[in-house]
Formats: structure tokens, C-alpha cells, sequence
């Protein structure tokens, strides 16, 4: 989405990449989509048993991301702020249309 290249192209003595990726790297849509899950999980549920592990595991997503050297914190960020911000969206949205 951003003009930016992947810490695996950057840096490519440091680190390998592990995976098939795209060319640029802003922002991680693995976390966004993971933050966004958790976000709709949550607030749908209102279950903290439910949401503790489903931010751990969005958490844990936005990590391997990096891991892999896929990707910057920076992008982790972004992922995570389009995510949950979507997710909270999603979820406005759906109170609205089905009434509740």
C-alpha cells in the first residue's frame, strides 16, 4: 500500500525471507485482520475468556510478522490500528442495519 520495501529487501544479509511476499510492506494485513477478528470476537461476545485469547493471538501474528522479516513495527502498528478500527466499524455497522 506504501511505497516502502520489505526489511527482507532492505536488509537482505540480515535477514531471509520465509515466505512469498508482496513488494511493499506497509501496512501488515495479517495483523489487521487478525486485531480486526479479535476486535468483532470481543465486543460481540463481550466475553473476557474469549478476549484475552484472541488479542494474544492477533499479538502473536503481528510477531511472527516481523519474525519472518516480512516486516517493520511500523507496519505491526498500522496493521493493528486498521484493524481494530475496522473491526469496531464492522461491528457499528452490524448494530445498525440488524437493530440492536
Amino acid at each position: 500500500m506504501v511505497n516502502r520495501p520489505r526489511p527482507c529487501v532492505s536488509h537482505a544479509n540480515d535477514l531471509v525471507p520465509r515466505t512469498k511476499t508482496g513488494k511493499y510492506s506497509f501496512p501488515s494485513g495479517h495483523t489487521g485482520s487478525a486485531f480486526s477478528t479479535a476486535t468483532v470476537i470481543t465486543l460481540s461476545s463481550q466475553n473476557i475468556y474469549l478476549a484475552f485469547p484472541s488479542y494474544a493471538y492477533a499479538v502473536f501474528v503481528g510477531y511472527s510478522r516481523m519474525r519472518f522479516g516480512v516486516h517493520y513495527t511500523s507496519d505491526i502498528l498500522g496493521g493493528m490500528v486498521i484493524g481494530i478500527g475496522s473491526g469496531l466499524l464492522t461491528w457499528q455497522l452490524d448494530k445498525m442495519i440488524n437493530g440492536k
